[in-house]
């Protein structure tokens, strides 16, 4: 019980105090140790212990993605500081209309996480662009969070064709294929593009309504007029890391993004070299953004790795994947949950999916049906305020608080998605 309270209370301070804005390297370690000490884990000795699992988590991540941040921030300070950004931006604007700068902005994020880059690393390289689009607008910039992730982890990521992870990981424990339950999938992704684009237009427009406007701030990039490159050179570095992160991402998996990051900071820097501002304030900026973003990331990833070593989460697992009823709508909680308590989607596939993939497929419940549900599930309560993609796009590329930001960011990525799983269940279990 004591290992219960303690990881929900740890969860829940984690939250707090991620909103209230306390710096990660201290909030994330401070409440893993409550979980731990509360768990009976030991501080420094034995097998299991609380400093050698939060720093597995935090240094494994590093490992992971070091390399992708690095390029991912790398070469969204190059297109702010060629003035690339601004030109798409500028050109977009012309083309389309002030009004819709942010369904630009939105579309743009979605074409690259449907064409296999990271979500992390879209951040990155959109980020720049809806910086320059929200400025012509005059739009408030603490939606831009909200835009970016829109268009990064809900109706792209875990929809049928997406070559995400979260829509990969169910092929291994359930013999299915990416595109599992299509039609169905189809249907929920429509519908949380189209009503979650309209909630984002009505909390800007209230917004407006009461007198915001775009902030303008010192550390924002300042390229003067004739810098500006043509709009091409900003369009051509995204394709290159569309199209080498597409071409390589089954052959190389998640290599395939520093291959495509690579090429698209080479390519960036070759068309657009004597557009640099400053150029070495750029690296400069660049790698300092990509160690606070991984840093933040990986602080919380530590968090849930103790979080996993206790004996309360194996109990919440054991109860989550045994639920009784409808083996889908079992499916959904159990995912939901334990992505919710580990802060990633796909950390709470992985925990699950070992479990609930045989039971339920032992039970006659369709395979593809299961994919969907499991793929969609893990989008939505993995998204609360301690997500490591929410923290870095928030924090680290945005520049924004958790207390302006986040709202608009869980009301598009917790309860449209949460939606989104009711229509999918609902749609299985009447056709």
């Amino acid at each position: 019980m004591l290992s219960l309270l303690g990881l929900v209370g740890g969860l829940l301070l984690l939250i707090i105090l991620t909103i209230r804005g306390m710096n990660l390297f201290i909030a994330a370690p401070l409440c893993a140790l409550i979980v731990a000490l509360t768990s009976g884990i030991p501080v420094f000795v034995g097998e299991t212990n609380f400093v050698g699992a939060y720093m597995d988590g935090f240094s494994g991540f590093i490992a992971a993605w070091f390399f992708m941040f690095l390029l991912g921030s790398l070469f969204g300070k190059f297109m702010e500081d060629t003035g690339a950004a601004d030109a798409v931006a500028r050109w977009i604007i012309s083309k389309l209309g002030m009004k819709h700068a942010v369904v630009a902005v939105v579309m743009a994020c979605a074409i690259l996480t449907y064409g296999g880059v990271s979500v992390f690393v879209v951040a990155f390289s959109v980020y720049p662009m809806a910086l320059s689009l929200f400025k012509d607008a005059d739009l408030p910039r603490r939606f831009i969070p909200a835009a970016l992730a829109f268009g990064s982890v809900t109706f792209t990521m875990t929809s049928a064709g997406s070559p995400e992870i979260q829509n990969w990981i169910p092929i291994k424990y359930l013999s299915t294929s990416p595109f599992a339950a299509w039609e169905v999938s189809l249907v929920v992704a429509i519908f949380m593009a189209s009503f979650g684009y309209w909630w984002l237009k009505r909390m800007i427009k209230k917004a407006l309504d009461n007198g915001e406007r775009f902030e303008h701030r010192d550390s924002d990039p300042a390229i003067p007029e004739r810098d500006y490159p043509h709009p091409m050179t900003g369009i051509i570095p995204l394709l290159v890391v569309l199209v080498l992160s597409f071409s390589f991402h089954e052959s190389l998996q998640q290599l395939a993004l520093i291959v495509a990051l690579g090429g698209g900071v080479l390519t960036l820097m070759a068309i657009n070299f004597k557009h640099f501002h400053n150029l070495n304030g750029a690296i400069s900026a660049g790698t300092t953004g990509a160690l606070v973003a991984i840093g933040n990331t990986s602080a919380v990833v530590g968090f849930g790795t103790v979080a996993k070593s206790t004996e309360a989460f194996q109990v919440a697992v054991e109860i989550m994947t045994q639920l009784p009823g409808n083996e889908l709508i079992g499916a959904a909680v159990a995912v939901s949950v334990i992505a919710g308590l580990t802060g990633s989607a796909s950390g709470g596939q992985a925990i699950a999916l070992p479990l609930i993939g045989p039971h339920y497929m032992d039970q006659g419940v369709d395979p593809e049906q299961l994919h969907r549900i499991v793929s969609i599930s893990s989008g939505a309560l993995d998204s609360l305020p301690h997500n490591g993609y929410v923290v870095t796009t928030i924090r680290a590329i945005c520049g924004e608080t958790h207390q302006r930001a986040y709202w608009a960011v869980g009301a598009l990525t917790v309860v449209v998605p949460l939606i989104g799983l009711a229509m999918a269940v609902a749609l299985f279990n009447w056709f």
